[in-house]
């Protein structure tokens, strides 16, 4: 009786490899645009940083900018599709608007390459992010989360004001963004680490309660 011997079959490349090393590669393009905008980011440091050899990296994404704008995305989907998470339509317009700053603050605070990145990309005049339709895509559903949450506290009257909702998302951003992206000079102003976990706790309260009791103080009718 013979044993039929099955030749040992050449492991196909998973699909799971090619996304695994894609991310690694965004991942490692993003610090790195980050920390030295688009002109001082080094495909070679990318390539040692991600562990993926330069050529693959051109097979991937093309040249540099097709690179940068690809982790540009990235970043922007990032916190879109967490947003997304938080399921706004399905809470109180008070919650609703609670979480959406906490999330906002805890998320900049946590992804300093996000701010670092959208900072650089402020420099270069949005030059890239226009070329991005998901930028502004992505961007509705949560204008439109933001929008249901003020119009129905205004009917209920927990909301005493209503105000276009990119303006509400301007100003609880502003809140969250400006002690991360000013931290060292404003630190040097105040002489005090805007970065301590204690001064972050007290400003993630102070923008909550500035939203929140902009919603909710009673108007004058005069």
């Amino acid at each position: 009786m013979t044993t039929q011997k099955t030749k040992p079959s050449r492991r196909a490349p998973h699909k799971r490899d090619a996304e695994a090393t894609r991310r690694r590669i965004l991942d490692a393009a993003r610090h790195a645009f980050a920390e030295h905008g688009l002109s001082g980011a080094r495909i070679d440091q990318i390539s040692r940083a991600s562990e993926a050899n330069v050529q693959m990296i051109y097979r991937y994404f093309g040249g540099k900018e097709e690179l940068y704008l690809a982790a540009l995305e990235d970043t922007y989907a990032g916190i879109r599709a967490m947003e997304q998470q938080l399921d706004l339509t399905t809470l109180l317009p008070e919650e609703g608007i609670r979480r959406l700053v906490e999330f906002t603050f805890d998320y900049l605070r946590d992804n300093p390459d996000f701010v670092a990145i959208i900072r650089n990309e402020n420099m270069a005049c949005g030059r890239f992010a226009r070329k991005l339709p998901m930028v502004s895509d992505t961007t509705l559903p949560l204008v439109e989360a933001i929008d249901d949450l003020l119009a129905r506290g205004l009917k209920s009257g927990v909301f005493k004001i209503y105000i276009d909702p990119a303006q509400m998302y301007v100003t609880i951003l502003s809140l969250c963004i400006t002690h991360l992206a000013q931290r060292h000079t404003l630190s040097a102003m105040f002489q005090r680490d805007l970065g301590e976990a204690e001064w972050l706790a007290q400003r993630r309260a102070h923008a909550v309660d500035v939203v929140m009791t902009y919603l909710t103080a009673p108007r004058s009718t005069a």
